[in-house]
């Protein structure tokens, strides 16, 4: 029996490369010299589409794909494909939730606590011989005890949450309906009133037209000159350029961010700014959770295939 033919957006690591091209027929789209030439002499055979959360698949794409059934992201974020598009013809979507939680939610915290102790600039000062040269490092600020807001108290910010509470901080945040599971923390229906709140706040809201520059120049300037903002969500949740102006400024104390507009080519403003921590888009990146991400993508796959229920479906 032939293998069902699927188009794969980006690249995977090889554990996962292997065991995709076992199953099923990939047309790696990322290797074409032409994507439109190439998308033109396979779409028409194409039944799903593997994709990655920050590559997706657009309108264009699956337009010119149109046998397809389903599109199996890899990634928690599925903002990039075209949902519409999908609803209209009847295509499934599946992403890869769970999995990748608790790394994400680790990853936060940690980009929390180097920002906050200058450990980036710590470092620095050890190497470049200033730690013997000027004596100590210059104070920076604590973390146990203070407000730490969560926008959005999905899955990834459930678990920031408790993690926060192991450093005694005082937790609230803002979603659009109390949690019931949430009951020891402080809960703010307006995300204003949270940022005003907050010494830390951590944006891990899921990605939507709803929430597009949700922290906005006011919800910035409410955080405040002692305040952070930590973004292992999605780009599109802050106004970059309000959040630019804000560090350079001093009207927001600093931010650490692993998602950028227009990633990896990021303003390169940013690199300008010493009360920035910047990481490469990497919250999910161990060995651990991308295998686990790359199993359930196929599982997804093989589910669909095989006429069974999708393990974890969007659409």
């Amino acid at each position: 029996m032939s293998r069902p033919s699927i188009l794969q957006v980006g690249p995977y690591p090889e554990w996962d490369q292997g065991p995709l091209d076992q199953v099923f027929d990939t047309k790696r789209l990322f290797e074409a010299a032409d994507a439109d030439a190439f998308l033109a002499a396979h779409g028409p055979n194409i039944r799903a589409i593997a994709t990655r959360g920050e590559l997706g698949a657009d309108a264009k794409m699956i337009a010119a794909c149109p046998a397809l059934e389903l599109i199996s992201v890899y990634g928690v974020g599925y903002d990039a494909v075209d949902l519409d598009a999908c609803r209209a013809r009847g295509i499934r979507v599946t992403n890869t939730p769970d999995v990748l939680t608790q790394d994400v939610a680790d990853l936060g915290v940690a980009m929390m606590l180097c920002q906050s102790r200058g450990m980036i600039g710590a470092e620095s000062w050890v190497r470049d011989g200033s730690w013997a040269r000027e004596g100590l490092y210059p104070l920076k600020r604590r973390v146990f005890g203070r407000k730490a807001g969560v926008l959005g108290l999905g899955r990834i910010g459930f678990e920031v949450a408790k993690r926060l509470a192991g450093f005694d901080m005082d937790i609230a945040y803002s979603d659009i309906a109390a949690k019931d599971y949430a009951s020891d923390w402080t809960y703010f229906a307006n995300p204003l009133a949270l940022a005003q709140h907050s010494d830390f706040l951590f944006v891990t809201l899921a990605a939507s037209a709803e929430t597009h520059y949700i922290v906005n120049a006011d919800f910035i300037e409410a955080v405040g000159p002692e305040g952070m903002i930590i973004n292992i969500s999605r780009a599109a949740n802050i106004d970059e350029n309000a959040l630019i102006t804000a560090l350079s400024s001093g009207t927001l104390g600093a931010a650490a961010l692993d998602v950028f507009e227009g990633e990896p080519a990021l303003d390169p403003r940013f690199l300008e700014l010493d009360n920035v921590l910047l990481q490469p888009h990497h919250a999910s990146g161990t060995i651990e959770t991308r295998k686990a991400m790359g199993k359930l993508l196929r599982d997804n796959l093989s589910a669909h295939f095989a006429g069974h229920d999708l393990l974890s479906p969007v659409l």
